[in-house]
């Protein structure tokens, strides 16, 4: 792979039920992350067993994928906040290298 005139910054993937997040959000903005992204109903097979995506009545007790990228600089207040958020509540949290190609966007 070529990453000759790329950043290196790290991605954070946080899946969590939707009452929590307004909370992950919080975090993400209170870290001075730029923005976010974020999925709704998301399906998948974890450790509380299987989740469908869509639930027609109930958005709260679908699951919520956001992903940010943030400088590395910026992280580890960010990782710390969503582990103990992740203490008190079911959901996940991937973090990883990326490299991005517009670096300004996320400062």
């Amino acid at each position: 792979m070529n990453r000759t005139g790329l950043t290196r910054m790290i991605k954070i993937d946080v899946v969590v039920a939707g009452e929590e997040v307004a909370n992950v959000k919080a975090l993400i903005q209170a870290a001075g992350a730029t923005g976010y992204t974020a999925l709704s109903g998301v399906s998948g097979l974890g450790h509380h067993g299987p989740h469908q995506g869509r639930l027609l009545f109930n958005q709260q007790a679908t699951l919520h994928l956001l992903i940010t990228v943030i400088p590395e600089e910026q992280a580890d207040a960010l990782i710390t906040g969503l582990r103990e958020l992740l203490d008190h509540t079911s959901g996940v949290m991937f973090v990883s290298d990326t490299y991005v190609s517009r670096p300004d966007y996320f400062r």
